[in-house]
């Protein structure tokens, strides 16, 4: 058994700097395309998805949104906290539009406030805090209730960007190869590609 004996901070380090929206960053307003068809998050072709729906903010930050749907139920009636997390990461990952860089989730912490009923919409908002380095420091919220309603859950993230054989290296290779072969995808990857 492999124990982890120490975790990536979330706290930025005193050299961190402010983060700075890329000039070619979907405007604000702008609702952010998926970053892959299938993606639970926010894939369109994902039957059981949370079908996210993620605008860009004015700074660096997203608000985002989905309705709990009966098959994303945890106890009877309820979302399971494991999908709101998973919202969390969706939203906090597309920041990545805006930075114009590919990242991966390296730590996240969620502290859950109160319960999210099926029927409800969850309202999130993330943004980015600070980068240093690779890694870009980031914070999120989910309401209900309308985007100013009661905390639902909160988070604190940290990403690491990486290249783009990052993902062809892990994946499976028959939905690298479907993604490569789609030229919208393969466009997106090469313009996020991390320079050495």
């Amino acid at each position: 058994m492999t124990t982890h004996t120490s975790r990536p901070s979330l706290t930025p380090p005193p050299d961190a700097v402010a983060p700075v929206r890329h000039p070619e960053a979907p405007a604000p307003g702008t609702l952010i395309d998926p970053h892959y068809e299938h993606c639970f998050g926010c894939g369109p072709q994902q039957p059981h998805g949370l079908h996210l729906a993620a605008t860009a903010g004015t700074g660096v930050d997203v608000s985002a949104e989905f309705t709990v749907g009966a098959a994303h139920q945890g106890g009877p009636g309820l979302a399971h906290g494991g999908v709101l997390v998973a919202a969390l990461d969706d939203a906090l990952g597309t920041l990545n539009w805006l930075l114009h860089t590919a990242s991966v989730t390296a730590r996240l912490e969620t502290d859950f406030v109160r319960p999210v009923p099926v029927g409800a919409t969850l309202f999130i908002r993330t943004w980015v805090e600070a980068v240093a380095g690779r890694k870009i420091y980031c914070t999120g919220e989910g309401r209900v209730e309308g985007p100013e309603g009661p905390l639902a859950i909160a988070a604190r993230a940290l990403f690491v960007q990486v290249r783009l054989d990052h993902f062809t290296t892990h994946g499976r290779p028959e939905d690298i190869k479907a993604a490569l072969e789609n030229p919208d995808v393969f466009k997106r990857a090469r313009a996020f590609e991390v320079n050495p």
